[in-house]
């Protein structure tokens, strides 16, 4: 009989929906902001936007996030500086039938609501670059994200709380035009959302983990 749950409970962790396989951001304190130099690049906010996928043992969900502004600075092909301005009023789910009109308004009331971004009091989430630099994958600096180029570091502010990540990213100049892209995994529970985190509420658990895609494109 024992054995028989022992199976059965691992056949259960393993139906539990996880995070998608995606890097790991690495998570510290806010770092300063030095100014940029170059040439400014403004966010194409109608071909930019910011993806998340959260996840529960009974499956996911998914949305994004449209931007307000950003800006890189940019000197000869190296990003030396920039941030982007996310609206968080803006967040809509995705993978919801349009049908069904009302799980998609409880579902996204529930994520703007003060049990997790809190938007009316936290209109905005915003990003703000400290570091690019080169990336060149060797043995034992390996990363899931294909044909990742640069590690981008950039202080992560949201609902007022602020820490600095640090991810793989594609990043293109071509033609007067930059292009970025990144996908990684975050905990919320280091911005305060907490909601559902604990473990021993078994089907009430809200995984950790969110992933994060960003796709960016700026022009002179």
């Amino acid at each position: 009989m024992k054995y028989i749950l022992s199976i059965m409970l691992i056949a259960l962790l393993a139906a539990c929906e996880q995070a998608p396989k995606a890097d790991k951001a690495t998570i510290t304190e806010a770092h300063p902001v030095k100014e940029g130099k170059g040439s400014p690049y403004q966010v194409d906010t109608a071909n930019s936007e910011l993806r998340w996928i959260g996840t529960k043992p009974t499956g996911k969900h998914t949305g994004r996030f449209t931007l307000q502004e950003g800006k890189l600075l940019v000197k000869d092909t190296t990003i030396t500086g920039g941030n982007i301005i996310i609206r968080m009023n803006s967040l809509e789910n995705i993978d919801l039938s349009k049908s069904d009109t009302s799980l998609k308004r409880k579902l996204e009331d529930e994520l703007k609501g003060p049990l997790f971004f809190d938007v009316v009091k936290f209109p905005v989430a915003t990003f703000e670059i400290t570091n690019v630099s080169d990336f060149t994958p060797s043995v034992g600096n390996e990363v899931l994200m294909k044909n990742a180029n640069y590690t981008v570091q950039g202080n992560l502010t949201i609902k007022n709380i602020t820490k600095n990540i640090s991810f793989p990213a594609i990043i293109r100049f071509e033609n007067g035009t930059v292009t970025a892209m990144a996908n990684f995994n975050i905990d919320r529970t280091l911005w305060g959302m907490t909601y559902r985190a604990d473990k021993s509420m078994q089907d009430k658990l809200i995984n950790t983990a969110v992933n994060l895609e960003f796709r960016i494109t700026a022009a002179r």
